[in-house]
């Protein structure tokens, strides 16, 4: 028993890994039924929408990946290393990116534009810009190199509880087999989205880095997709999908890749839920289309109205909600928070864009407890002074 096999690739047969395709065609067929639908809202947006699209899903595909594993960056600092790439509008003077962003943006726009073979340069490259400015839970580790010792271990725990869920593949097999998943990745005429969970699986597995092997693993499974996704930027966020997972995300792999658990190499129950993953994650791009949608709806509504600057800030916001901003509703004391004016002006200006149908009260919200939220569907009709 103490010399029992219990990793998968401790196995016979490994890396053949075991699935059946048919059972994957109801989602495939909804992931290609979404990918439809993303291709013809994005053909009816103009050039600077379509950017603000972009931006928007590269960002948190990059504040995601990191979150997953316990890095916090700043949204803002992302968002302009992104619009340093992408927005032709981009304004310097409104830029808060730093050098480690800057790495992470390049990274992500070379794994999702750049459709040359992936080779172990380009894959080194990448592992040098994804730690070169960030640190690490390791006090050294080595940059663009593959690790040279076997205690690779995924460890979870306090010291002297500790449980170990994962240990790598011994260094020495390292090389041999990246060089078979990049034979594979770059050769299999496998379905993308099963390709793209295989090679996820597959480098995690290996786990080749002394650090970084998740973020890594992630940007290989966005490669693969965004080779063959048939459109010139990814509209699809998978790291923002798993990281509202993150607890199911390691589950699966975690029994995946143990033998107790998984004892012929069947990786069907990873693939299925990638695949779900997958497709959560372009409803959230359809729901991000149509929020770009409704608000170029809301300014052409409102083009003919004359609003101050502050009405207007504060109308950006309300469109813009997100992450719990304005929860409630708008009051007046979150519009003075936003505007430094005093009460009254910010209850004249509240009143003005009830109004014009810009905003309305929200039901049962009266006195000082009032609550306003953003008209986006009914026509405004109004006297313009």
């Amino acid at each position: 028993m103490q010399n029992q096999k219990k990793w998968i690739w401790e196995h016979k047969e490994y890396p053949a890994f075991k699935y059946s395709v048919e059972e994957f065609i109801p989602k495939l067929t909804l992931i290609a039924e979404n990918i439809g639908r993303i291709k013809a809202l994005i053909s009816l947006l103009d050039e600077k929408e379509q950017d603000s699209i972009k931006i928007d899903l590269l960002t948190s595909e990059i504040v995601s990946t990191s979150a997953i594993e316990g890095e916090h960056l700043s949204r803002d600092s992302v968002r302009s290393s992104i619009g340093k790439k992408l927005d032709t509008y981009f304004e310097e003077a409104q830029d808060k990116s730093t050098y480690h962003t800057d790495a992470l943006a390049n990274i992500l726009i070379d794994s999702t534009q750049n459709r040359e073979d992936l080779d172990l340069l380009r894959l080194h490259k990448w592992h040098i810009s994804l730690l070169s400015h960030t640190p690490s839970k390791f006090t050294k580790i080595e940059l663009g190199a593959f690790r040279t010792y076997d205690d690779m271990q995924i460890v979870s725990g306090s010291i002297g509880k500790e449980k170990v869920h994962y240990v790598a593949l011994p260094y020495k097999s390292i090389s041999d087999d990246v060089n078979k998943l990049l034979d594979f990745i770059n050769t299999s005429e496998e379905n993308i989205y099963i390709k793209s969970a295989l090679a996820h699986l597959w480098f995690v597995t290996i786990h080749p880095y002394d650090d970084g092997n998740g973020r890594i693993a992630r940007i290989i499974g966005d490669y693969v997709v965004s080779k063959n996704f048939g459109l010139e930027y990814k509209y699809f966020n998978i790291s923002t999908a798993i990281a509202k997972n993150r607890r199911s995300y390691y589950d699966k792999l975690e029994k995946t890749q143990n033998l107790l658990d998984n004892t012929n190499l069947e990786c069907s129950r990873w693939i299925e839920w990638y695949l779900e993953i997958f497709n959560d994650s372009l409803e959230e791009t359809l729901n991000i289309i149509n929020k770009v949608i409704t608000k170029t709806k809301f300014w052409d509504r409102i083009r003919d109205i004359s609003l101050n600057p502050r009405q207007l800030k504060v109308l950006r916001k309300l469109l813009d909600y997100n992450d719990g901003e304005f929860k409630g509703g708008l009051t007046s004391k979150k519009y003075v928070s936003m505007t430094k004016v005093s009460i009254a002006t910010a209850k004249r200006d509240i009143q003005e864009l009830v109004q014009h149908g810009c905003i309305y009260q929200i039901e049962g919200s009266q006195g000082r407890n009032v609550k306003y939220i953003i008209n986006i569907r009914e026509k405004t009709t109004y006297q313009n002074k």
